[in-house]
């Protein structure tokens, strides 16, 4: 049987922000897209209607520090 990557215990979770999230944090960080670390459109851990140019938020869970947030942009 194949699972998705997606739902696996150990992936993160991966969320495409919308455009207003994606403004904000590009704002907050004072950054533009290109300057974000990447994550490849072939990825099987991006929701699958991620497309390129999309900013996406990683939520890591952690014992010791808690949540970590780290954003994404995809790229080809």
């Amino acid at each position: 049987m194949d699972y998705p990557t997606t739902n696996h215990a150990i992936v993160p979770l991966h969320e495409i922000l919308s455009e207003d999230d994606a403004s904000s944090v590009l704002m907050q960080y004072k950054v533009d897209r290109s300057k974000l670390p990447k994550i490849r459109c072939e990825d099987p851990a991006l929701p699958q209607d991620a497309k390129i140019g999309d900013i996406i938020r990683i939520s890591r869970e952690s014992q010791t520090a808690g949540k970590s947030i780290y954003y994404r942009v995809v790229v080809d």
